[in-house]
């Protein structure tokens, strides 16, 4: 490899991966293709830091890397400045609801903000201490300690909080703001909580808030969006670049049996898709993660809502091996066999080091393997990369635990204990078909 894992990388990468779910460190390690969507992806991150706003839908079968294209473009927007804030839909958070749904997306969302200094999640009080911390360090610079000192300082902390009035539901998130400086100046940890309650949408009733804070306001279901908005704004007065969302499980939206919930949660993500691409947003991008069925059925799914078909419909010319980039929806082809050879050796050299043995894994056992996964009952519609990706961690994991045995044997046994799932086949070993056929049953996106 290039340039040496740390272990602890290695362990999470390997561990993740072999669990089915997505690292959220040490990707560069293991990314291979997808340049084009990447590239057309950074492009829009730069637009989002230059004042405009982006919109775009990831779509791809469970498990052909949706949410490692998510956690990828997540790394790279938190290394350049801005503020990612991520969640997945269920049936408790959707867009809409009539139990708090669109309330509990909000939470997860600002619970889970992130920079590149604090990338778990959990960075809001981070970013309001960064920002005082910047204006404080800015008027060091410029005046001695004194009343001039504090009144250029509550003109820069006035300044951000300007810029915020003039939004929908602006002027009470400014209130907040300058509540969260007093508190800061004063030293009072009581009143710095009570802010971040109240930006985290805690607060059950405005009576609550106006206690807490006097502020006779607090974020609900319906103004959830236009906070993100005012977001993004404030971030980018406290010195980053702006707000990118990831939303993933848009498949939760497809699911809801009553249509009347479900058009609503449409309407929804209809009127954050069009405040993005008219100019009504500023600063901030949405990514959202979905499956091919969640976007193209005309009885749940996006396209059964009329505005959004009109709007999201590929135009003439796309085929499935040439798509626009720049359309509104990125469709992930599978990787190639090529691609995932690569991603094979990566993952050889990854176990080694994580072991700390000598890669044993030659190139023809390599090619053996792909061989054995390719062939298998229904792979040339089904079989996906996470599916490759778990089974090749396996074979090292047993070639490792088991130092006598080469890959051709671990292969020709795949039959392995009663109920498995794999048998003997062409190429190898085959997955039987009624197994592969359970894509709608996966729960986790690599």
């Amino acid at each position: 490899m290039g340039n040496i894992i740390p272990k602890r990388i290695a362990s999470t990468i390997v561990n993740a991966l072999k669990g089915g779910v997505v690292p959220r460190v040490g990707l560069e390690y293991v990314t291979v293709g997808r340049a084009q969507e990447i590239d057309a992806l950074l492009h829009d991150i730069d637009i989002i830091g230059e004042g405009g706003a982006a919109f775009r839908f990831i779509v791809g079968k469970y498990g052909s890397g949706k949410s490692f294209l998510l956690q990828t473009i997540r790394n790279y927007a938190a290394a350049k400045g801005f503020v990612v804030a991520d969640a997945d839909l269920s049936p408790e958070r959707r867009f809409s609801g009539t139990k708090g749904q669109g309330l509990a997306t909000f939470k997860e969302l600002v619970r889970n903000m992130s920079t590149k200094s604090k990338p778990d999640g959990g960075a809001l009080p981070l970013i309001l201490e960064k920002w005082i911390s910047g204006i404080l360090a800015d008027a060091a610079q410029e005046y001695p300690p004194g009343e001039t000192f504090n009144a250029w300082v509550e003109k820069r902390v006035y300044a951000v909080t300007a810029n915020l009035e003039g939004m929908v539901n602006g002027f009470e998130f400014a209130r907040a703001v300058l509540a969260y400086w007093k508190g800061y100046r004063a030293d009072d940890q009581q009143a710095k909580s009570n802010v971040l309650k109240w930006f985290r949408g805690e607060y059950a009733s405005r009576k609550e808030a106006k206690e807490a804070l006097d502020i006779n306001f607090i974020v609900t279901d319906e103004t959830w969006y236009d906070f993100l908005k005012i977001f993004a704004v404030f971030l980018v007065g406290a010195g980053y670049r702006g707000l990118i969302i990831m939303v993933d499980e848009l498949v939760n939206i497809f699911k809801i049996p009553n249509s009347i919930t479900r058009q609503n949660n449409y309407e929804k993500l209809l009127a954050m898709y069009n405040d993005a691409l008219q100019g009504k947003a500023k600063h901030i991008g949405f990514l959202m993660g979905c499956t091919p069925q969640c976007v193209e059925d005309r009885y749940k799914g996006l396209f059964s809502y009329e505005a959004l078909r009109s709007r999201l419909s590929a135009g003439h010319f796309s085929t499935e091996g040439v798509q626009d980039l720049a359309a509104p929806i990125i469709r992930l082809n599978m990787l190639t066999q090529e691609e995932m050879y690569v991603l094979a050796e990566k993952l050889r050299d990854i176990h080694a080091v994580l072991y700390g043995y000598t890669p044993t894994l030659r190139h023809e056992d390599i090619l053996r393997f792909l061989d054995a996964e390719y062939n298998r009952v229904g792979a040339d519609s089904h079989i996906t990369p996470r599916e490759i990706i778990r089974d090749f961690i396996e074979v090292v994991n047993i070639l490792y635990q088991n130092p006598g045995k080469s890959v051709t044997e671990i292969l020709a046994g795949g039959s392995g204990p009663a109920g498995s799932g794999f048998q003997t086949g062409k190429g190898g070993f085959a997955r039987q078909e009624s197994l592969v056929l359970g894509e709608d049953f996966a729960e986790f996106e690599v």
